[in-house]
């Protein structure tokens, strides 16, 4: 007897969408930064060209856009104050300003999203942000990431991070 199951689609879940979400919001605040974007340009540069197409034969993942629209725009927003948190979180010698274009952006999203998002545990913002920061450098410098982000993460979320 034949099995006639189809393939299971990937389903397109809400954590694919955030994670795509996030993804796009580091390659918005990194084009930013060394572009000069302004925060309308990139919106409309990223909603209509890059979120669920094909852009450069890599085919780009459906994004949750409110959630794109959030952390890009509150990093632009708290920047001011997000900063300072990333420089004491790094190593001394190492300010925010020597560290690569891509993992400013990474670790400006991270803080914003430790810092705002509630609605996302903290542990789930520090792997996703050190996933995101893999798809842009090597090992070493998700190490960092990973480091930053958890800093910052028990001054925000401190309570999520008890041992048990």
């Amino acid at each position: 007897m034949a099995d006639n199951k189809k393939p299971a689609k990937a389903p397109d879940r809400k954590a694919n969408r955030r994670g795509a979400a996030r993804l796009a919001a580091v390659q918005a605040l990194y084009q930013m930064d060394i572009g000069g974007a302004g925060i309308n340009d990139i919106f409309a540069e990223f909603e209509s060209h890059w979120l669920g197409n094909e852009v450069e034969g890599e085919k780009y993942l459906p994004a949750e856009a409110a959630f794109f629209r959030d952390v890009v725009s509150g990093v632009v927003r708290d920047q001011a104050k997000l900063d300072p948190l990333i420089d004491e979180a790094l190593s001394k010698g190492w300010p925010l300003k020597r560290i690569d274009a891509i993992l400013r952006a990474v670790l400006r999203a991270g803080s914003y999203e430790l810092e705002h998002r509630k609605d996302v545990p903290g542990r789930v913002v520090v792997s996703e942000y050190v996933d995101v920061a893999h798809a842009f450098v090597e090992k070493d410098e998700t190490g960092m990431v990973n480091a930053v982000l958890d800093q910052i993460a028990r001054q925000f979320r401190g309570d999520e991070f008890v041992r048990s």
